[in-house]
């Protein structure tokens, strides 16, 4: 199982002005680097693209009535979905958390 949201890095992209999170039913097949939702912050709408491919199991709920958490806690509450991972050699295709980070700072400058 995986669990999909968007990282502090991409919350502060946003300014954690987040209004509006689009997300699939349980059940909907998501696959790898394709969208699987929306999210809308008070000036921007972004897609959201799926780390893995699989099955929905799990939908956050809390997002429905407060898609801000999104924004105040990215990487505890504010998680967006569960996916049952069809392919775990994908997790191969992944950066990892070193890597991110380059890639973030790559992007500062």
């Amino acid at each position: 199982m995986a669990t999909a949201g968007v990282s502090e890095y991409a919350v502060e992209a946003l300014n954690r002005d987040i209004v509006f999170v689009e997300l699939p039913a349980v059940g909907t097949v998501v696959e790898q680097g394709k969208p699987f939702g929306v999210i809308e912050a008070v000036k921007a709408v972004y897609d959201l693209f799926a780390p893995v491919s699989g099955r929905v199991i799990e939908v956050n709920p809390a997002l429905a009535n407060d898609p801000g958490v999104v924004g105040r806690l990215p990487w505890t509450d504010g998680w967006m979905i569960r996916i049952e991972i069809s392919d775990p050699q994908e997790l191969d295709n992944l950066l990892t958390p070193m890597q991110y980070a380059e890639q973030i700072a790559s992007e500062k400058h």
